[in-house]
């Protein structure tokens, strides 16, 4: 999962600080959650599947296909 996050925001060319933001956390804190040293809580992985308008089984890694639907 945490690949995948990280993935999506370069491809969005966002940058960590960006993403913190959308979620409203520090960016230390997400450092973390992309580098796998944290648990990212359900509440925000909700937020980015929105944010990045996936599916949450794409983020955590149970398909291939990014597409929400």
């Amino acid at each position: 999962m945490k690949l995948r996050i990280k993935d999506l925001r370069e491809d969005n060319d966002l940058t960590q600080k960006d993403i913190a933001k959308i979620l409203m956390c520090d960016q230390s804190l997400y450092s973390k959650y992309e580098r796998g040293e944290r648990d990212i809580p359900l509440v925000l992985l909700i937020k980015l599947a929105d944010y990045y308008n996936t599916s949450l089984d794409y983020l955590v890694c149970r398909t291939n296909n990014p597409k929400k639907y």
